[in-house]
């Protein structure tokens, strides 16, 4: 028998009930001391069906935000937040790991303690704006993280983890795309760092594999997986050879046996590439989540043909909480309402109505 997104799978020690993954999405509704509360629970409870529910970026100490309004998972009342939106997933029979995230210089002073600067591989001032408690401000230039403090970055990462599995977390994913702050350190175009930390692939993937050797320590390598966005230039990103570099962290990375490697196969902002994931799939040995711009049709060619092993939805899992009932049945789908993406209150987040309501 054919498989397809409806057929179980396993993700090292994570057993899926389908192959459907809720994509993180960032939606900047919790308390500004980063507590989840009774509307994350509501709204994760909701999606439990996903075979796998990838929470929002968390950023993993006071020093990683970048965003108003977001969760965090490095003090206890974090850990009792998010405790009560893990229960009431795995109550709906449902999985759901923790992202674990550092912004970097995607950040504004204004965000951070105490005012300070946000830190970076390099002095690099992205393009852009800061979205803030004030509204929207220019990126100021970052402070370059020395090579004595990275070390104390890594224990953020594993003091996050240790804090995701009290909370009751199934596993942990750690965010290396999208221009944050691991991200930043792989791709040549933030990082100009002269030191063990800049110049060749080795060196510009040395804090990914600190930080994924240290959190596999941790929570075991079959609950830990990595995300990275090979092509994506968002947050001012680029990169002069991203198919060596990105094959290298791929092949890199199998030295840890994860449960998975978390793709963004292509480039957020709709531009054509000619990045060959095919190949960059292949040269991972684990399971490989896809993501971007899968609709039913793609996702299960997807699984059919072997390219990937689960597919991540992010907007169809945002308006359709019963995405995958939808999917098994070809319903029609709930439009998105991208006014109420990103903060406010219940509208547009735990009020897209079910099939059977």
């Amino acid at each position: 028998m054919a498989l397809d997104l409806f057929s179980p799978v396993n993700l090292g020690a994570i057993s899926l009930k389908n192959r459907m993954v809720m994509a993180p999405l960032t939606r900047n509704r919790v308390t500004e001391s980063g507590v989840p509360q009774a509307m994350n629970v509501n709204y994760y409870e909701q999606r439990a069906t996903a075979g796998l529910i990838i929470t929002e970026a968390t950023p993993i100490s006071a020093m990683a935000h970048g965003y108003p309004a977001l969760p965090g998972i490095y003090t206890d009342a974090q850990v009792v937040g998010w405790k009560k939106v893990t229960d009431a997933v795995h109550a709906k029979g449902g999985k759901i790991v923790i992202q674990l995230w550092h912004v970097g210089r995607i950040s504004h002073p204004t965000l951070l303690p105490n005012g300070v600067l946000p830190v970076a591989p390099s002095a690099i001032k992205p393009a852009g704006q800061a979205f803030t408690y004030q509204g929207l401000v220019d990126y100021v230039e970052p402070r370059a993280l020395d090579a004595n403090e990275l070390p104390g970055l890594v224990a953020d990462y594993v003091h996050a983890t240790k804090c995701a599995l009290a909370a009751g977390f199934d596993g942990v994913e750690i965010h290396a795309a999208n221009g944050y702050l691991i991200d930043q350190f792989l791709r040549d175009g933030s990082n100009k760092r002269s030191d063990n930390y800049g110049g060749s692939f080795e060196n510009r993937a040395r804090l990914l594999m600190e930080v994924t050797k240290a959190v596999v320590a941790v929570a075991g390598a079959d609950k830990v997986g990595v995300r990275i966005s090979p092509v994506n230039p968002f947050n001012d990103m680029h990169d002069s050879n991203p198919q060596a570099l990105f094959n290298y962290v791929a092949s890199e990375l199998n030295q840890f046996n994860l449960a998975y490697l978390h793709t963004i196969e292509g480039d957020m902002m709709g531009k054509e590439n000619t990045f060959d994931f095919d190949a960059l799939r292949k040269l991972f040995k684990g399971a490989y989540m896809a993501n971007l711009g899968f609709d039913k049709v793609r996702g299960n060619a997807a699984i059919a043909s072997g390219h990937a092993d689960v597919v991540a939805f992010g907007v169809p899992f945002l308006a359709n909480p019963d995405l995958v009932e939808r999917f098994k049945t070809d319903a029609p789908l709930n439009v998105a309402d991208s006014s109420s993406f990103y903060g406010g209150t219940e509208k547009g987040y735990t009020d897209y109505p079910f099939l059977n309501a």
